[in-house]
């Protein structure tokens, strides 16, 4: 995962309660961390401290690797508001991590046109300057000599 990374979009910082605070405590720090099911071994997206799967209560926060895919998107070209339209284009889509969840999110650092479901792509924080960062993803640098 990326140290940090400032993208060009607007966010509002989020305001973490009981259940997400240990996520927003992570993206300030350049990580993902999920509440991982100990009975089911099902990891939520949104964090949260129940299950849906098994409705266990027993979770254990775990640290993700930070990359995954693009399950589906779609590039925003006109009709947001005020704040975003400087912005456009801009890429909204669904990441599959690698561990499984799929997240809301943006691709970012990349031309809207040249992103396609199935490209690999890495996590980047935005800092909110409030104790949190907004996770968004890059495109995924290739080895050369893959």
């Amino acid at each position: 995962m990326s140290d940090s990374y400032t993208s060009y979009l607007p966010a509002k910082a989020p305001e973490p309660n009981v259940e997400t605070q240990p996520f927003w405590d992570a993206t300030a720090q350049g990580r993902i961390d999920l509440a991982v099911c100990d009975d089911c071994g099902f990891i939520p997206w949104y964090p949260r401290l129940m299950c849906p799967d098994c409705q266990s209560t027993s979770m254990t926060w775990t640290t993700m690797a930070g990359t995954g895919t693009v399950y589906s998107y779609s590039v925003t070209r006109a009709g947001v508001g005020r704040a975003w339209k400087e912005h456009l284009p801009f890429v909204l889509a669904y990441v599959q991590l690698d561990e499984g969840p799929i997240m809301m999110t943006n691709v970012v650092a990349c031309d809207p046109d040249e992103v396609e479901v199935g490209m690999a792509v890495t996590a980047v924080f935005d800092d909110t300057g409030e104790g949190t960062a907004i996770i968004r993803f890059t495109p995924t640098q290739r080895d050369s000599n893959e």
